[in-house]
């Protein structure tokens, strides 16, 4: 006996895995909190904060708290209200005591993944 199965049948079950892989890809590919964060962007941002942070923040876990004024990077990591959107909203703000630096989104993101680096577990 040949079963038969109507062209609609078809198309919503092709439709329906199609979405679930999609649905799948999408979850593995976004980093979920604690997921370790690219090395290669956690490297661009330290090359970043050294070029553009460094005369005022302490940019090193090394160096953390031995200056005054502005704070280090690794305290600012290690803020509970500190995360990736938080850190991004901040670097698109104008701040009176920071130069208006215009950072592109991806350059943001290397700071922030290099910031977010620096926090202890």
């Amino acid at each position: 006996m040949q079963m038969k199965i109507s062209r609609t049948v078809l198309i919503h079950t092709l439709l329906a895995i199609a979405v679930i892989v999609a649905a799948v890809l999408f979850v593995r590919l976004r980093p979920a909190s604690g997921a370790a964060l690219p090395l290669d962007s956690v490297s661009a941002g330290h090359r970043l904060a050294a070029a553009w942070c460094k005369d005022c923040h302490a940019i090193e876990a090394a160096t953390a708290g031995t200056r005054g004024g502005p704070p280090d990077f690794t305290a600012i990591a290690n803020r509970p209200s500190t995360t990736a959107l938080s850190l991004k909203v901040f670097l698109r703000t104008s701040h009176r005591t920071m130069p208006n630096l215009i950072i592109a989104p991806d350059e943001a993101d290397d700071l922030v993944n290099y910031i977010l680096s620096l926090k202890r577990d």
